[in-house]
């Protein structure tokens, strides 16, 4: 997902002419292969509605994209995760595929500065049943951080975190975050390959936006990297996503 200063329409232009393209992969038929192929046939009728109805939307290009999704709901299984919180939901495609991942008495903190956005994937998720694992808050969610530090309550108290939001904040949350995950417990960084631009050369061709965000998420990725509280794996999926999981 991106922010929403990322207003564009996705390139499909084989051979990634321009720096923005959403998938990582050189061949648009090899991406398109693995969705038709293992994505598509598995994903849940829920998410598939959402992303359905968010491919109408003007900011498409901000969904978290269906491998990703169906990453992330095979992950939190696989840590048993049921206290999580999102940072960046957009109209909720990475929140439904946390929401049917965690038990029935999991929960999601979901914070996002856009509710609107969030109300148009809202019906699926309660048509899904899945509405009561979310509490969702508007506004900025560095406020909120900074008060559950504060309450003391909850500290390395989540199970798992995905920040999908404004990248320029990113490291902000992160010195927040790392307070309140658990020690074995994962948070995951969107977008920290940034449409190849991280390996651009500066006079590549890229949207204003991608050129904007590049520098903070240049400097994410060497803080994390270098950051003893973590260990860490990036990945290719999607826009490329990093995991940190929380050592001390």
């Amino acid at each position: 997902m991106a922010t929403q200063a990322e207003q564009q329409t996705q390139s499909g232009t084989t051979g990634h002419q321009e720096v923005n393209h959403k998938s990582l992969l050189q061949s648009d038929a090899l991406y398109q292969y693995i969705l038709e192929t293992s994505v598509y046939p598995r994903e849940p009728e829920p998410m598939r509605e959402l992303r359905e109805i968010t491919a109408n939307h003007p900011w498409n290009l901000m969904c978290t994209p269906a491998d990703e999704g169906q990453f992330l709901n095979m992950l939190l299984k696989l840590i048993n995760a049921k206290n999580t919180m999102e940072i960046g939901v957009y109209t909720g495609y990475s929140l439904l595929a946390t929401a049917l991942a965690l038990p029935d008495d999991g929960k999601i903190l979901a914070m996002d500065i856009n509710k609107e956005n969030y109300e148009l994937g809202l019906p699926v998720i309660q048509k899904a049943g899945l509405a009561h694992k979310i509490d969702f808050k508007e506004g900025p969610a560095l406020p909120v951080l900074d008060q559950m530090i504060e309450d003391g309550k909850f500290h390395g108290t989540f199970d798992f975190i995905f920040v999908d939001a404004d990248k320029d904040n990113y490291l902000n949350y992160h010195k927040r975050l790392i307070e309140l995950v658990k020690v074995g417990g994962l948070i995951g960084y969107d977008n920290t390959l940034w449409n190849g631009a991280v390996v651009a050369p500066p006079d590549a061709p890229m949207r204003k936006y991608v050129r904007y965000y590049r520098p903070f998420v240049l400097e994410l990725n060497k803080a994390l990297a270098a950051d003893p509280r973590i260990e860490i794996c990036q990945l290719p999926v999607g826009d490329g996503i990093t995991l940190c999981r929380r050592v001390n």
